[in-house]
């Protein structure tokens, strides 16, 4: 099989538990993924497994090329690597979720945070306001001194205003509570990176 899967965020919920406990769930739409391509170590100089996913209404010419090349009757979104556990497996197969996980399992799960375009220290990193009194009503949301005298620049990683948001990130350690075969659904404990439909990938914990 392949270490990991690419889903679909899907809406949250919660649920109780057998203690009474209540969990906050992610659904993650998890369809069967095509092979495409099985790369190893002698002929691309590593071992991977290239599976399609998702469904587009129009393909961009180099995928659609690649499809015609290898007579399947998918429209895929896109592909993505994964690396390859067992040995048993052509091109054309399908893998579903529940031959790459189990219940119970422990997983990183990574996905791209929402764009929130050009923001201010405030937002962006969580400074508090600036004192109102003092004749500076203009400087109330400023992020203040940026340096000293020495060394006379600002320093390699200062937190200033900039781009937030709209770049991958993974939360690590949560947990698959339960898996629908029939409807292709994964619920994860704990919430997911990403807006709603976004891709994610999921991988087992190392």
């Amino acid at each position: 099989m392949i270490s990991g899967f690419i889903a679909k965020k899907g809406k949250m919920t919660s649920i109780y538990n057998e203690k009474g406990e209540k969990l906050v769930i992610t659904t993650l739409i998890a369809n069967p993924l095509t092979v495409t391509q099985i790369k190893d170590l002698k002929r691309d100089g590593y071992s991977s497994i290239q599976v399609a996913y998702g469904q587009s209404k129009k393909l961009k010419k180099p995928i659609n090329g690649k499809i015609k090349k290898l007579k399947l009757s998918i429209s895929p979104y896109g592909f993505k690597e994964f690396k390859a556990i067992s040995e048993d497996i052509k091109i054309g197969d399908q893998i579903s979720a529940d031959t790459v996980f189990n219940n119970q399992d422990i997983v990183n799960v990574t996905g791209k945070i929402k764009g929130r375009g050009f923001t201010g220290v405030i937002k962006r990193w969580g400074f508090h306001r600036q004192p109102v009194s003092g004749g500076q009503s203009d400087r109330v949301r400023a992020p203040g001194s940026i340096g000293a005298q020495t060394p006379g620049k600002v320093v390699k990683g200062k937190k200033m205003p900039g781009h937030y948001g709209n770049k991958n990130k993974t939360i690590s350690n949560l947990k698959i509570i339960s898996i629908d075969k029939e409807k292709n659904l994964i619920f994860i404990n704990g919430s997911v990176s990403g807006s709603l439909n976004s891709w994610v990938v999921i991988v087992h914990k190392k």
